[in-house]
C-alpha cells in the first residue's frame, strides 16, 4: 500500500515543474508591473509562489505557525530582485519542501496542524489536507494570477496541462 508522502508527491512533483516553466519566464524589467492599484506586482506575486513551498517544510517540521507572532513584524518572504534570483529561490524551496514530505510518515501527515495570527488560531487542520489546499492549490491559483500579468505582457505562456496557444 501506498504511503500518503507517495500518493502526493507526483502532484507535487507535477506543480512545482509547472511552476518553475512560469518563473523562468518572468522578465526581471517586469518585475515592478502591476495591473492594477490593488494588485501584486509581479516580481512580488512570483516571489510568492516562489516561497509556497516553504509551507510544506513549515507544516511537516512544526505543529504550528503563526504568520504575525505578538510583538514581532508579520513573516514575509524576501522580495527578489531578479529572474535568477527568483529560479534559485523557488528550486531551494521545493526542494527543501519535497524532502520534507518524502520522509513525513503517515501518521504525522493525518495530524493536526495550526496556523496562527497574532496568537489566535486562524485554522487547524490534518497535515495532508493542508498541503494539498495551502501548498498545491494556493500555488495553481497565484501561478494562474502570474500568466494572466505574463498575457497582459506578451510574455509567452508555457503549456502547463497541455500546449499553449502560444506553443504550437
Amino acid at each position: 500500500m501506498m504511503t500518503l508522502a507517495e500518493l502526493y508527491l507526483p502532484d507535487f512533483d507535477q506543480e512545482m515543474a509547472n511552476t518553475r516553466r512560469v518563473l523562468e519566464r518572468i522578465p526581471t524589467d517586469k518585475f515592478d508591473y502591476s495591473p492594477h492599484g490593488k494588485s501584486w506586482k509581479m516580481g512580488g506575486l512570483a516571489t510568492h509562489l516562489a516561497n509556497l513551498p516553504t509551507w510544506a517544510t513549515l507544516m511537516i517540521g512544526n505543529d504550528s505557525f503563526d504568520i504575525a507572532p505578538p510583538g514581532q513584524p508579520p513573516m514575509r518572504a524576501p522580495e527578489q530582485k531578479s529572474t535568477e534570483e527568483l529560479l534559485a529561490y523557488f528550486e531551494k524551496n521545493a526542494a527543501s519542501a519535497r524532502t520534507a514530505i518524502e520522509s513525513a510518515s503517515d501518521e504525522l501527515l493525518q495530524g493536526e496542524w495550526t496556523l496562527l495570527a497574532a496568537g489566535n488560531k486562524i485554522l487547524s487542520a490534518p497535515r495532508f489536507r493542508l498541503l494539498r489546499n495551502f501548498v498545491l492549490h494556493h500555488l495553481i491559483h497565484h501561478r494562474a494570477q502570474l500568466t494572466v500579468y505574463m498575457r497582459l505582457n506578451d510574455i509567452p505562456l508555457p503549456g502547463l496541462y497541455g500546449p499553449s496557444a502560444d506553443e504550437k
